[in-house]
């Protein structure tokens, strides 16, 4: 099924097995700020994350790491439907990235990655939502590795995930090198516990956390918050 996030948008080919995620457009709505001439999304899935990138960063090189054949070729039509070279599409596990890129080869690396622990909570049973569910795959500590290996010095890795990690998610960024610079916390409504948390690490940057205010993904009464409604033109 093809989908356009907004009239003239990316046109994006997802279904049940590779869902549009509200977690890949908020993360390219808070790193459409950085500078970029060169990107690469890790676990890069259908390409959601990827193509809103591009469409936020023109003229850009943008590439993305698969580990799952199908959502490879998936995320390959999803660049040439969108005019992005398919050929920036690696199915390869990103914890080989030694092997297929230069160190800091890159400006910008985000992730939308696994949320859970493997063993923790439940688990899907389809392979493709099990391995975006669960670090069955790659750990936290994987992920941070690769990302600082493909970042350059003063480059920036961005990611989502799960507020209930940030202090196990600082201290591994931390420790490889990569120091968090800027934190969005994403609530479902004001008042509420935020539910999501987008975070921005510097390579090779100096201490100093700054706290964004929340995203509210509602208004209160039901419908989209103004600006939910901004990020996908309505």
């Amino acid at each position: 099924m093809t989908e356009t996030l907004w009239p003239g948008g990316p046109q994006l080919n997802t279904d049940a097995a590779f869902p549009l995620s509200t977690d890949s457009v908020l993360l390219a709505h808070f790193a459409a700020g950085l500078r970029a001439r060169r990107i690469l999304d890790l676990g890069c899935g259908a390409g959601v994350l990827a193509v809103l990138l591009a469409e936020r960063h023109p003229g850009a090189e943008i590439g993305g790491i698969e580990l799952l054949p199908e959502a490879a070729a998936r995320c390959r039509e999803n660049f040439a439907a969108n005019g992005l070279d398919p050929a920036g599409v690696l199915c390869a596990d990103l914890r080989d990235c030694r092997s297929l890129y230069a160190p800091g080869r890159f400006d910008l690396v985000v992730s939308n990655p696994p949320y859970f622990p493997l063993g923790r909570g439940y688990s899907a049973p389809e392979a493709a939502r099990a391995a975006a569910r669960d670090e069955r795959n790659c750990t936290l500590d994987e992920l941070c590795a690769a990302a600082a290996y493909l970042t350059r010095w003063g480059g920036a890795f961005a990611l989502v995930h799960r507020p209930e990690r940030l202090s196990e998610l600082c201290c591994t960024l931390s420790r490889h090198g990569l120091e968090p610079k800027r934190l969005r916390l994403v609530h479902y409504r004001a008042g509420w516990a935020p539910n999501l948390l987008l975070l921005e690490s510097r390579r090779g940057g100096k201490p100093g956390l700054n706290i964004e205010k929340p995203l509210l993904i509602t208004d209160g009464q039901g419908g989209d918050s103004a600006e939910m409604q901004a990020v996908y033109h309505r």
